[in-house]
């Protein structure tokens, strides 16, 4: 029977780096991962080049039932933090879209540097490995039973993250964990992920597949209002893009519309009408002059107005109808890609679970959950791989504090 002051279940972003931390604050630490790959999430993300961090990223840019939970592990180990460490890893790197922060080779680079961190901290690693059970001992602590073997440890991490992209391993077993052990569980769902219509809704859209363009996107009402000024992508099934991506996070029903602005920066149901003075286009050119070609076509067929119309023709009333259906463009949804597409795993591990402070379960003393396997969820760009250093550096911390005799 081997024995580690801490056992950390998931080697992705937050175990790799929750369990160097813990290593080189003086704690034998293992590190337990089922999948045949190490990290293979921070291999694919960002397109390979892994958006590891954002220079903004604060308590505002993340959903959760609390969302004051994150600003205490955020506070404490902020993006500045991170950034020292790749720096100090020697890593280029390059800012390529409000604060978000890319390898400039490849992320293969940061998983390098964590395992460099969890050498330096002499840090265990069984991978594949799995854990069949665990069970708390008399004293408070844990027995585990791995295909390694059987461990004991008196403090165990999950950081198994979500449930995105099952090929490459995701799993449900921290969420099985955390309700064999009576955690709350906010109900999961698929977050950062394309959005689905009915394909007869979707017909008159269909054509567009490929089509990008900047649009405002908003969903909700109140605080739980999402509104981003993003890049929006026609799909044959659907929307996608960073724009869609975002304000999918903020969709907590099936029947919340969406309403998008498809031309931010104009004024079309003025600017039409004030054309119409000194124009001799027609309407498709004058229309096709200010949005996309295409977009502008199916438009005009959406609203049932000719495209060989001279514009001087036109009627106010039309050309305004016309360009404030541009801006508030109202659709529902039917769905969404689900877990294959998804990036992150909205909900998770109640907070109310957890200290804020430590990460530590206040119903078992001693079990951690840091990461994406709890209901904290950030926006598209680089601010989930965010909270997972955070979070990771706020669970080695307390770990080490309560390790260390008085």
């Amino acid at each position: 029977m081997q024995r580690f002051d801490v056992v950390v279940v998931g080697a992705g972003a937050a175990g790799l780096f929750c369990a160097g931390l813990a290593g080189q604050r003086g704690l034998s630490v293992l590190l337990i991962d089922h999948a045949q790959k190490l990290a293979e999430k921070i291999r694919i993300s960002g397109g390979g080049r892994c958006n590891f961090t954002n220079r903004e990223a604060g308590p505002g840019n993340f959903l959760s039932e609390n969302p004051a939970f994150c600003r205490s592990a955020l506070a404490r180990y902020t993006p500045q933090d991170f950034i020292k460490l790749v720096q100090g890893h020697g890593i280029a790197f390059h800012e390529k879209h409000k604060g978000q922060l890319f390898c400039d080779d490849s992320a293969e680079q940061i998983i390098k540097m964590l395992v460099s961190e969890c050498d330096a901290g002499g840090v265990t690693r069984w991978q594949p490995c799995t854990v069949a059970d665990v069970r708390r001992l008399p004293d408070g602590g844990f027995e585990l039973d791995t295909s390694q073997g059987p461990v004991t440890t008196p403090r165990m991490v999950v950081a198994t993250g979500g449930l995105p992209v099952p090929k490459i391993g995701a799993s449900d077993w921290g969420l099985r964990l955390a309700k064999r052990f009576e955690h709350a569980i906010v109900e999961p769902r698929p977050a950062l992920v394309p959005l689905t219509f009915d394909a007869d809704a979707w017909a008159p859209f269909a054509a567009l597949a490929g089509l990008s363009l900047p649009v405002e996107v908003s969903c909700g009402s109140g605080k739980a209002r999402g509104r981003f000024l993003e890049d929006l992508l026609f799909t044959h099934r659907g929307l996608s893009g960073p724009a869609i991506l975002q304000i999918s996070s903020y969709r907590t029903a099936a029947d919340q519309p969406l309403q998008i602005n498809l031309a931010p920066e104009l004024q079309l149901d003025k600017d039409l009408v004030d054309a119409k003075a000194t124009s001799r286009r027609q309407l498709g050119n004058e229309f096709a002059a200010r949005l996309p070609q295409r977009l502008a076509g199916a438009w005009l067929e959406r609203a049932k107005l000719d495209a060989a119309k001279p514009l001087a023709e036109c009627r106010d009333a039309d050309l305004q109808r016309l360009g404030r259906s541009v801006h508030d463009w109202q659709l529902m949804p039917s769905g969404d890609e689900g877990w294959r597409k998804a990036e992150v795993m909205r909900g998770g591990v109640s907070t109310r679970d957890l200290s804020s402070q430590t990460l530590e379960s206040k119903r078992v003393p001693g079990l951690y959950f840091i990461g994406e396997v709890v209901d904290v969820t950030g926006w598209l760009g680089g601010y989930n791989f965010q909270w997972a250093w955070a979070s990771a550096a706020a669970c080695a911390a307390a770990m080490a504090e309560a390790a260390t005799p008085i």
